[in-house]
């Protein structure tokens, strides 16, 4: 039994409901290089150029990421979260969910479901 237990925990995030773990999708998010673009157009003493020296990036760098031509990496992620207080969770969901948009938007060839036995997934179930 308590076999079956731990089992069961180490496939579902103990304490977490599925809701708070599923993002909500939204139609055409913004690429987070957009939403930062914002945040530095409402500071009036701070350039690019001074905003990339400050996060320790170039400004070729910075600029293609508030221009939507570069993704925002775990690492600029990061950086941004100790810049700006903004999680890294944040900056990196927001990646996230504008990939995942886009990558919906192409056009591809239909997967078919593939659907397990039941009496294969009761027998993994109880292991």
């Amino acid at each position: 039994m308590h076999v079956r237990r731990h089992r069961r925990h180490r496939r579902r995030l103990p304490g977490l409901p599925l809701k708070d773990i599923i993002m909500t999708r939204m139609h055409n998010p913004p690429h987070p290089g957009a939403v930062l673009a914002d945040w530095l157009d409402g500071m009036d003493d701070m350039t690019i150029t001074a905003f990339a020296e400050h996060i320790g990036v170039t400004r070729a760098t910075l600029s293609r990421i508030l221009n939507g031509h570069s993704s925002i990496t775990p690492d600029i992620a990061i950086r941004l979260e100790e810049a700006l207080g903004a999680s890294r969770e944040m900056w990196s969901g927001m990646q996230m969910a504008y990939d995942l948009w886009v990558a919906a938007q192409k056009p591809r060839k239909r997967i078919r479901r593939l659907v397990r036995p039941a009496a294969k997934a009761e027998e993994a179930d109880l292991a």
